[in-house]
Protein backbone atom coordinates (compact mmCIF):
# COMPACT_ATOMS: atom_id res chain seq x y z
CA UNK A 1 0.00 0.00 0.00
CA UNK A 2 0.90 3.56 -0.34
CA UNK A 3 2.70 5.20 2.18
CA UNK A 4 -0.03 7.39 3.09
CA UNK A 5 -2.22 8.68 6.43
CA UNK A 6 -5.20 10.31 5.28
CA UNK A 7 -5.16 12.76 8.38
CA UNK A 8 -2.31 14.57 6.37
CA UNK A 9 -5.06 15.99 4.21
CA UNK A 10 -7.67 17.65 6.96
CA UNK A 11 -5.91 20.72 7.17
CA UNK A 12 -6.22 21.06 3.50
CA UNK A 13 -9.89 19.36 3.20
CA UNK A 14 -10.37 22.59 5.69
CA UNK A 15 -9.10 25.13 3.71
CA UNK A 16 -10.92 24.06 0.56
CA UNK A 17 -14.02 23.91 2.57
CA UNK A 18 -13.08 27.48 3.71
CA UNK A 19 -12.77 28.80 0.38
CA UNK A 20 -15.98 27.48 -0.90
CA UNK A 21 -18.13 28.84 1.67
CA UNK A 22 -16.57 32.31 0.60
CA UNK A 23 -18.22 31.63 -2.80
CA UNK A 24 -21.71 29.91 -0.74
CA UNK A 25 -22.08 33.29 0.91
CA UNK A 26 -22.18 35.69 -2.09
CA UNK A 27 -24.08 35.33 -5.37
CA UNK A 28 -21.91 33.49 -7.63
CA UNK A 29 -21.48 32.29 -11.60
CA UNK A 30 -22.80 28.78 -12.75
CA UNK A 31 -21.83 27.29 -15.94
CA UNK A 32 -23.45 23.77 -17.68
CA UNK A 33 -20.47 21.13 -18.77
CA UNK A 34 -21.11 19.38 -21.47
CA UNK A 35 -23.23 16.44 -20.08
CA UNK A 36 -25.62 19.18 -18.80
CA UNK A 37 -24.71 18.95 -15.43
CA UNK A 38 -23.64 22.68 -13.50
CA UNK A 39 -20.53 24.00 -12.11
CA UNK A 40 -20.00 26.51 -10.07
CA UNK A 41 -16.84 28.76 -8.94
CA UNK A 42 -16.81 26.94 -6.16
CA UNK A 43 -16.14 23.83 -7.46
CA UNK A 44 -13.10 25.07 -9.66
CA UNK A 45 -11.26 27.19 -7.24
CA UNK A 46 -11.57 24.07 -4.62
CA UNK A 47 -9.83 21.76 -7.41
CA UNK A 48 -7.44 24.34 -8.30
CA UNK A 49 -6.59 24.05 -4.47
CA UNK A 50 -6.75 20.66 -3.96
CA UNK A 51 -5.01 19.39 -7.16
CA UNK A 52 -1.56 21.28 -7.14
CA UNK A 53 -1.56 20.48 -2.91
CA UNK A 54 -1.63 17.08 -3.88
CA UNK A 55 0.83 16.67 -6.65
CA UNK A 56 3.20 18.76 -4.61
CA UNK A 57 2.63 16.49 -1.15
CA UNK A 58 2.29 13.14 -3.32
CA UNK A 59 4.15 13.32 -7.01
CA UNK A 60 4.09 10.08 -6.81
CA UNK A 61 0.65 9.02 -6.99
CA UNK A 62 -1.36 9.86 -9.98
CA UNK A 63 -4.45 12.13 -9.68
CA UNK A 64 -8.25 12.39 -10.91
CA UNK A 65 -10.42 15.23 -10.54
CA UNK A 66 -13.94 15.91 -11.94
CA UNK A 67 -13.17 18.92 -13.23
CA UNK A 68 -9.90 17.91 -15.23
CA UNK A 69 -11.27 16.12 -18.43
CA UNK A 70 -7.10 15.37 -18.85
CA UNK A 71 -7.08 13.15 -16.12
CA UNK A 72 -9.95 11.02 -16.91
CA UNK A 73 -7.17 8.62 -18.80
CA UNK A 74 -7.94 5.01 -18.26
CA UNK A 75 -6.30 3.97 -15.25
CA UNK A 76 -4.82 0.21 -14.74
CA UNK A 77 -7.11 -1.56 -12.13
CA UNK A 78 -3.67 -2.36 -9.84
CA UNK A 79 -2.88 1.59 -9.90
CA UNK A 80 -2.89 3.99 -6.74
CA UNK A 81 -4.48 7.23 -7.47
CA UNK A 82 -6.43 9.92 -5.67
CA UNK A 83 -9.55 10.34 -6.81
CA UNK A 84 -11.07 14.02 -6.14
CA UNK A 85 -14.81 15.44 -6.10
CA UNK A 86 -13.68 18.84 -5.42
CA UNK A 87 -17.88 19.74 -4.72
CA UNK A 88 -20.19 17.03 -4.43
CA UNK A 89 -23.68 18.04 -4.60
CA UNK A 90 -23.48 21.15 -6.75
CA UNK A 91 -27.22 21.06 -7.20
CA UNK A 92 -27.19 21.74 -3.46
CA UNK A 93 -24.89 23.97 -3.20
CA UNK A 94 -26.58 26.12 -5.85
CA UNK A 95 -30.02 25.72 -3.52
CA UNK A 96 -28.03 26.49 -0.11
CA UNK A 97 -29.24 23.31 1.27
CA UNK A 98 -25.78 22.85 2.99
CA UNK A 99 -25.82 19.32 1.88
CA UNK A 100 -22.52 20.02 -0.01
CA UNK A 101 -19.38 18.29 0.42
CA UNK A 102 -15.19 18.39 -0.69
CA UNK A 103 -14.06 14.64 -1.39
CA UNK A 104 -10.77 13.22 -1.39
CA UNK A 105 -9.99 9.30 -1.60
CA UNK A 106 -7.01 7.56 -2.15
CA UNK A 107 -7.61 3.98 -4.66
CA UNK A 108 -5.62 1.24 -4.02
CA UNK A 109 -6.14 -2.17 -6.61
CA UNK A 110 -9.88 -0.99 -7.74
CA UNK A 111 -10.70 -0.17 -3.87
CA UNK A 112 -10.99 2.99 -1.70
CA UNK A 113 -8.70 2.18 1.41
CA UNK A 114 -9.05 6.35 2.75
CA UNK A 115 -11.16 9.05 2.35
CA UNK A 116 -12.11 12.44 3.56
CA UNK A 117 -15.35 13.91 3.18
CA UNK A 118 -16.02 17.45 4.72
CA UNK A 119 -19.45 18.76 4.16
CA UNK A 120 -18.17 22.79 5.23
CA UNK A 121 -21.47 24.30 5.45
CA UNK A 122 -23.00 22.22 8.34
CA UNK A 123 -19.60 21.57 10.05
CA UNK A 124 -19.06 17.72 9.73
CA UNK A 125 -16.27 16.00 8.65
CA UNK A 126 -15.64 12.17 8.14
CA UNK A 127 -12.55 10.51 8.03
CA UNK A 128 -11.69 7.07 6.96
CA UNK A 129 -8.77 4.41 6.43
CA UNK A 130 -9.11 0.81 6.19
CA UNK A 131 -6.51 0.10 8.56
CA UNK A 132 -7.68 2.77 11.16
CA UNK A 133 -11.14 2.99 11.52
CA UNK A 134 -13.63 5.76 10.71
CA UNK A 135 -13.86 9.12 11.90
CA UNK A 136 -15.96 12.55 12.85
CA UNK A 137 -13.62 15.19 13.35
CA UNK A 138 -15.09 18.22 14.85
CA UNK A 139 -14.48 22.03 14.47
CA UNK A 140 -12.39 21.88 17.55
CA UNK A 141 -10.12 19.16 16.20
CA UNK A 142 -11.94 16.87 18.66
CA UNK A 143 -12.46 12.82 17.29
CA UNK A 144 -14.56 10.26 17.55
CA UNK A 145 -14.83 7.06 16.14
CA UNK A 146 -18.03 6.12 14.04
CA UNK A 147 -19.34 2.31 12.82
CA UNK A 148 -22.12 1.01 11.15
CA UNK A 149 -24.67 -0.21 13.55
CA UNK A 150 -26.18 -3.42 13.57
CA UNK A 151 -29.36 -3.01 10.91
CA UNK A 152 -33.47 -3.19 13.04
CA UNK A 153 -36.06 -4.84 11.56
CA UNK A 154 -37.52 -1.80 10.71
CA UNK A 155 -34.74 -0.08 8.77
CA UNK A 156 -33.90 3.66 7.65
CA UNK A 157 -32.73 4.14 4.72
CA UNK A 158 -31.03 7.50 2.86
CA UNK A 159 -31.57 8.64 -0.42
CA UNK A 160 -30.41 11.63 -3.04
CA UNK A 161 -32.36 14.42 -2.24
CA UNK A 162 -31.76 15.92 -6.00
CA UNK A 163 -31.30 12.79 -7.72
CA UNK A 164 -34.20 10.30 -6.46
CA UNK A 165 -35.18 8.17 -9.20
CA UNK A 166 -38.11 5.69 -10.07
CA UNK A 167 -35.96 2.91 -9.30
CA UNK A 168 -34.72 3.59 -5.90
CA UNK A 169 -38.93 4.57 -4.89
CA UNK A 170 -39.32 1.06 -5.63
CA UNK A 171 -36.72 -0.24 -3.92
CA UNK A 172 -37.64 1.42 -0.81
CA UNK A 173 -41.56 0.68 -1.08
CA UNK A 174 -40.78 -3.37 -1.70
CA UNK A 175 -38.70 -3.60 0.91
CA UNK A 176 -40.43 -2.27 3.42
CA UNK A 177 -38.13 0.43 4.27
CA UNK A 178 -39.39 2.15 7.93
CA UNK A 179 -38.14 5.66 7.40
CA UNK A 180 -36.53 7.39 4.22
CA UNK A 181 -33.93 10.89 5.04
CA UNK A 182 -33.70 12.62 1.77
CA UNK A 183 -29.62 13.95 1.63
CA UNK A 184 -27.62 15.42 -0.65
CA UNK A 185 -23.99 14.05 -2.14
CA UNK A 186 -21.66 12.07 -0.44
CA UNK A 187 -23.03 12.77 2.95
CA UNK A 188 -25.58 9.83 2.34
CA UNK A 189 -22.67 6.95 2.71
CA UNK A 190 -21.52 9.11 6.03
CA UNK A 191 -25.16 8.53 7.41
CA UNK A 192 -24.93 5.23 7.28
CA UNK A 193 -21.11 5.14 8.44
CA UNK A 194 -22.54 6.95 11.76
CA UNK A 195 -24.89 4.63 12.13
CA UNK A 196 -27.85 7.14 11.71
CA UNK A 197 -28.93 4.82 8.86
CA UNK A 198 -28.83 1.59 7.51
CA UNK A 199 -28.37 1.61 3.86
CA UNK A 200 -28.38 3.89 0.68
CA UNK A 201 -29.56 2.06 -2.48
CA UNK A 202 -28.43 4.15 -5.43
CA UNK A 203 -30.06 3.13 -8.52
CA UNK A 204 -29.09 6.22 -11.02
CA UNK A 205 -26.19 7.25 -12.59
CA UNK A 206 -22.96 7.78 -10.60
CA UNK A 207 -19.52 8.68 -11.24
CA UNK A 208 -16.66 7.19 -9.22
CA UNK A 209 -15.60 10.49 -8.08
CA UNK A 210 -19.20 10.80 -6.72
CA UNK A 211 -18.77 7.76 -4.47
CA UNK A 212 -14.97 6.78 -3.55
CA UNK A 213 -14.54 9.12 -0.42
CA UNK A 214 -17.70 8.38 1.08
CA UNK A 215 -17.25 4.46 0.51
CA UNK A 216 -14.31 4.71 1.91
CA UNK A 217 -15.43 6.47 4.70
CA UNK A 218 -18.32 3.51 5.22
CA UNK A 219 -15.92 0.72 4.20
CA UNK A 220 -13.47 2.22 7.29
CA UNK A 221 -16.62 2.29 9.41
CA UNK A 222 -17.66 -1.60 8.82
CA UNK A 223 -20.18 -1.07 6.16
CA UNK A 224 -19.90 -1.93 2.32
CA UNK A 225 -20.90 -0.94 -1.18
CA UNK A 226 -22.33 -3.82 -3.73
CA UNK A 227 -23.43 -3.93 -7.32
CA UNK A 228 -26.84 -5.27 -8.37
CA UNK A 229 -25.18 -9.05 -8.63
CA UNK A 230 -23.68 -8.93 -5.27
CA UNK A 231 -20.11 -7.91 -6.22
CA UNK A 232 -18.04 -4.80 -4.10
CA UNK A 233 -18.05 -1.94 -6.54
CA UNK A 234 -14.55 -1.27 -8.00
CA UNK A 235 -12.87 1.81 -9.22
CA UNK A 236 -10.86 2.81 -12.50
CA UNK A 237 -13.39 1.19 -14.53
CA UNK A 238 -13.90 2.45 -18.33
CA UNK A 239 -14.63 6.06 -18.36
CA UNK A 240 -15.70 6.02 -14.53
CA UNK A 241 -19.21 5.26 -14.71
CA UNK A 242 -20.50 2.97 -11.69
CA UNK A 243 -23.55 0.94 -11.42
CA UNK A 244 -26.53 0.99 -9.36
CA UNK A 245 -25.34 -0.10 -5.67
CA UNK A 246 -26.58 -0.63 -2.47
CA UNK A 247 -24.51 1.13 0.20
CA UNK A 248 -24.80 -0.08 3.89
CA UNK A 249 -24.05 -2.48 6.94
CA UNK A 250 -23.34 -5.64 6.43
CA UNK A 251 -26.36 -5.95 8.78
CA UNK A 252 -29.07 -4.37 6.19
CA UNK A 253 -31.36 -6.85 4.68
CA UNK A 254 -32.99 -6.30 1.25
CA UNK A 255 -33.91 -8.34 -1.90
CA UNK A 256 -33.34 -6.03 -5.31
CA UNK A 257 -36.84 -5.69 -7.45
CA UNK A 258 -36.39 -7.41 -10.68
CA UNK A 259 -37.06 -4.18 -12.43
CA UNK A 260 -34.42 -2.07 -11.35
CA UNK A 261 -31.55 -4.60 -11.50
CA UNK A 262 -31.04 -2.98 -15.60
CA UNK A 263 -27.29 -1.19 -14.84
Amino acid sequence: MTVFAIDDLIDLTREAGALAMETYGRPHNVATKQDNSPVTEADLAVDNLIFPALKKRFPDIPIVTEERAATHAVMPESASFFLIDPIDGTKEFIKKTGEFTINIALIEAGRPVAGIVYAPAIGRMFVGAINSGAREIGADGSSRKISVRECPEQQTAVASRSHLTKETETFIAENKIYDCVNAGSSLKFCLVAAGEADIYPRFGPTMEWDTAAGHAVLAAAGGQVLTCDGTPLSYGKSQFRNPYFIAGSPTAHYSIPASVRTM
